[in-house]
């Protein structure tokens, strides 16, 4: 057991953000506040403590205590309670009812006023990677209403023959980067790995399109919308504002004729993996992801009690990534409330391939692996009726098992809260989907 609260402080810690200044945090606090009075919550639930197993309310990490998961709401019924039977009917009925409930209840709808971004490109280099040639280029997204944003996205491409090349593009870190103290998983790293099968690589940073934090609402693509007024309840928040980033980077990319617009995948790992699975759900575009350890928010189903509960989502550190609305369901209202979950999400990215990882049990616990193989394996029924298999098989699969029989890949991997063990499997996976495979 204590190695077990141990690796779950590490993956709290690795997916909290960084260290913000008194300043900050009290300007979080004042917004959070804020927004709960304007929504008329008097008070909040606590989250599930992952640190301290005598704690009330302790997370639980044992699959027997999880206990009976409430109904998830129907994927296949419309909101006047007729059955979805067939393709047509998904996507002129419930499909948009599905994205306008996740817009106005979970992670907000993005403004008419979002700006317009102009990207620039500001460097050029040519350089080895993986033992080859590459090019990369560094672009600077900017807006007219909006002067102090500078979205980062660089773009690395192969050696080029035969034609245009697949590409993904990574919400994460600048290339290279690392925490403090931090090591990188055995063997190639993922841009060798991408290099090595002959696709192009992006990386788009974030938090140079929103901060991370409540008192970042007032900057960043969210600010420029806003223009000083507080969000409307239905409003986006973080992860809406980084999958809109990441569109934006793909307005881009589809404008280099070296890359191959019908194929390129999104990929993130824990809060980014949660944007890149909102990308896929509201940009159809991107035509496979790869969503790592996203969890709550994420992949992962809400009504299961296991690692991260909603409240975590709903409380001070996180409320920023949601629309207003969503802080109800960790107040007045309880996740049994919610008129949606994890697998309307994957859902609507259907039918189109999706990759989801995670850790093992131990070391990535707090975003309930399991949890993300119930709500896609609840999704391929949407994938069904779009006469294709979702996730292949009801059984849980053993750690390094890799489940791909179908467009919905699951694989748990030896090891903890990062993506490295997984890049071999995502590339077969892709590969094969985008009629590549060797």
């Amino acid at each position: 057991m204590k190695r077990l609260l141990a690796a779950a402080s590490i993956v709290i810690a690795a997916a909290a953000p960084a260290q913000r200044s008194p300043e900050r945090a009290a300007a979080t606090e004042r917004d959070y506040r804020a927004t709960l009075a304007l929504l008329g919550i008097a008070s909040m639930r606590p989250g599930a403590d992952g640190r301290d197993r005598s704690a009330s309310n302790a997370a639980n990490y044992d699959e027997a205590k999880v206990g009976a998961v409430p109904p998830l709401p129907p994927l296949l019924r419309t909101q006047s309670g007729r059955q979805v039977r067939t393709a047509r009917d998904w996507w002129n009925v419930r499909r948009p009812e599905l994205a306008s409930l996740l817009e106005r209840e979970v992670y907000g709808r993005v403004p008419t006023t979002a700006p317009r971004i102009v990207w620039t490109l500001t460097a050029e280099e040519t350089r080895r990677n993986g033992g080859v040639g590459v090019l990369t280029r560094r672009y600077r997204g900017t807006a007219a209403r909006a002067p102090d944003l500078a979205i980062d996205l660089s773009v690395t491409l192969p050696p080029v023959s035969g034609g245009p090349v697949p590409l993904v593009l990574e919400l994460g870190f600048p290339e290279g980067f690392r925490f403090p103290g931090s090591t990188a998983p055995p063997g190639p790293d993922r841009t060798k790995r991408m290099i090595g099968a002959g696709w192009a690589y992006a990386v788009l940073v974030p938090s140079t399109v929103q901060p991370d934090d409540g008192a970042g609402l007032k900057e960043g693509v969210i600010g420029a919308a806003s223009r000083g007024r507080p969000r409307a309840p239905d409003e986006w928040g973080a992860l809406r504002a980084w999958a809109w980033g990441a569109s934006r980077g793909l307005d881009l990319l589809e404008k280099e004729p070296l890359i191959d617009r019908r194929r390129v995948a999104i990929e993130g790992l824990s809060r980014y993996g949660k944007a890149a699975l909102v990308a896929m759900a509201f940009d159809r575009r991107f035509s496979i992801g790869f969503i790592g350890s996203s969890g709550a928010g994420g992949a992962k189903l809400l009504r299961r009690d296991f690692g991260e509960r909603l409240e975590n989502l709903a409380s001070s550190g996180e409320y920023h990534w949601f629309a207003p609305n969503f802080l109800k369901y960790g107040g007045p209202l309880t996740v049994a409330d919610l008129p949606v979950d994890a697998h309307s999400l994957i859902a609507l990215a259907a039918p189109r391939p999706l990759f989801i990882g995670a850790g093992n049990f131990e070391a990535d616990g707090w975003v309930d692996p399991r949890g993300s193989f119930e709500a896609a394996r609840a999704a391929s029924a949407v994938y069904r009726l779009l006469r294709h298999q979702g996730l292949v098989g009801d059984s849980y699969p053993a750690i390094g098992e890799t489940r791909a029989a179908g467009r919905i890949a699951f694989r748990q991997h030896e090891g903890g809260h990062n993506n490295g063990p997984n890049w071999p499997a995502f590339i077969g996976f892709a590969g094969r989907h985008w009629g590549l495979a060797r």
